[in-house]
């Protein structure tokens, strides 16, 4: 790769250049961007994000719901039968040297962990409680806790069917196991579902796994920093990022089990540091969750509002069913695809029960939403949205939160930002990677081809305001659980056999440990 390594940073630096002659130009540039792709995409925004006729729950969270409740049943509840072989596995307990693969368990679920865990869940969580109240917490655990099986489900099939190689490398995720599976089955269409996938996935990994995180981390550090230029901060993120990607998913896992440990102690503990300050407020803040979950406290659209919006940022943050994850974890040293299952399911929990749960109790204790002392009841501001402290919302208002209890606090909150935009990053360019080769093919050109893409659209995100742009590429995240929730309907017998002969075993004792 030494060789490319001029061009690639003269191409970079050219970038940079073009985007800082004239701030004047990029805004005119920015404006005519977003009304031509908000004029030919905005009905593929509008039909993935539709509401359900009367209102306001997105079909495709709905779509999502369904998908996990359906695979929690049709498995017994498997993401709580199983929960401690799930931990021994990442412990690496069962994990033999010999297996076929490139990452461990935990650096699987490290990797997919660092996809997932992100802006999504600080700013929002923030979103969902302004909006559906503290009863938006409670659905949204829940719907994190049922997302657990869509994970063990396509987690699952993406080590089944993936592809393996001479050299060790593999490649695996729903395109491979939609193709194959069906295929397999003698189920027609599997080639057309399966290129669909891969086409959504690498816009989403552009968009929303790429630009938009790039975009946001420029706004926290200019908040703590002061203005300054976006490319800076796009060619700095464009630069380490090439860095590790440059050296496929291996490099990106040794990455990734460091950060995401890291970013996640640093996030959690501040929530824990906050919450023993105000332990006092703890039993009241719960009593706040479990009422408002049923009768809404008031807020627009009752408890259904409340519902909606937990809802919705569970299916958001943990991207359960959309089929990112399965990409990988198809990459774990492993010769047994139900292992990763078990694995994988551990995502949501960490996600969305720990993570976000996290980020909406600060917000609730420290009273960042205002309620009216004379009837108990939120007071609801001009843009219908629950008033807040200082009349913030998203990212400034869970900053506001933090700052509230320890006043430096929202330094550490910038810090956690950075760390949860790179993490995204990195992964989401081995998903699209993985998309990338699919449609066009397995070599060292077509993969470089695509990093030095990802790493150009990170600097442009940075720079740019491209509302409209983002918009679809999250549309199109969604449009990828569309393709893979049906490809798992199809395929979940498969697991199903998977499950019982593996859990057999287990119990006999042919399934033996490694390490003590």
């Amino acid at each position: 790769m030494k060789k490319y390594a001029h061009m690639i940073t003269a191409f970079i630096a050219f970038i940079a250049m073009s985007l800082s002659t004239s701030s004047y130009a990029a805004e005119s540039l920015d404006a005519k961007v977003n009304a031509i792709f908000a004029s030919a995409t905005g009905w593929f925004v509008n039909l993935i994000f539709a509401p359900l006729p009367g209102t306001s729950f997105p079909w495709i969270v709905l779509w999502l719901v369904v998908g996990a409740s359906v695979f929690t049943l049709y498995f017994g509840f498997v993401q709580f039968r199983n929960i401690g072989h799930s931990i021994a596995l990442v412990k690496g307990d069962y994990s033999n040297p010999n297996d076929a693969g490139e990452v461990s368990h935990f650096q699987a679920l490290a990797t997919a962990l660092s996809g997932t865990v992100g802006l999504g869940n600080i700013a929002g969580v923030a979103v969902a409680v302004s909006i559906g109240g503290a009863g938006a917490t409670f659905w949204m655990i829940l719907a994190g806790l049922l997302g657990m099986a869509s994970k063990f489900t396509e987690c699952t099939l993406g080590v089944k069917y993936r592809n393996e190689y001479k050299d060790g490398s593999v490649s695996g995720g729903p395109m491979y196991y939609i193709s194959k599976g069906f295929k397999e089955r003698g189920i027609p269409g599997g080639g057309i579902l399966a290129a669909v996938f891969a086409v959504f996935c690498i816009l989403g990994a552009l968009g929303g796994g790429n630009m938009f995180q790039a975009n946001q981390a420029h706004q926290q550090l200019t908040q703590v920093m002061g203005n300054y230029p976006g490319w800076i901060t796009g060619c700095i993120f464009a630069a380490v990022v090439f860095a590790v990607i440059v050296g496929g998913i291996k490099s990106i896992a040794r990455v990734t089990d460091k950060i995401v440990p890291l970013m996640g102690v640093l996030y959690v503990g501040a929530a824990l540091v906050i919450l023993l300050v105000n332990a006092d407020k703890i039993g009241w803040a719960f009593g706040q969750i479990f009422e408002g979950a049923f009768t809404g406290l008031g807020i627009a659209g009752g408890f259904v509002g409340a519902l909606i919006q937990g809802f919705k940022r569970a299916a958001f943050s943990n991207e359960a069913g959309v089929g990112s994850a399965a990409i990988a974890h198809s990459a774990v040293q492993t010769s047994e695809p139900i292992t990763e299952g078990f694995v994988s399911l551990l995502e949501p929990f960490i996600d969305t029960v720990v993570i976000c749960t996290m980020t909406a109790l600060v917000i609730i204790i420290t009273q960042q939403l205002m309620v009216d002392p004379a009837t108990g009841m939120y007071i609801i501001a001009e843009n219908g949205r629950i008033a807040t402290e200082g009349g913030v919302s998203g990212v400034a208002l869970t900053s506001a939160a933090f700052g509230a209890s320890i006043s430096w606090f929202p330094y550490l909150l910038a810090l956690a930002v950075i760390l949860f935009a790179f993490s995204t990053m990195i992964s989401w360019s081995y998903y699209g990677l993985k998309a990338w080769t699919y449609l066009f093919g397995e070599s060292k050109k077509a993969e470089l081809t695509f990093k030095i893409m990802f790493c150009v659209f990170i600097i442009i995100g940075a720079a740019a305001s491209l509302g409209p742009v983002i918009d679809f590429s999250d549309a199109a995240i969604f449009a990828m659980a569309v393709a893979n929730i049906i490809g798992l309907y199809f395929l979940m017998p498969i697991v199903k056999v998977e499950l019982t002969s593996y859990l057999a075993r287990l119990k006999s004792g042919e399934i033996k440990k490694y390490k003590d």
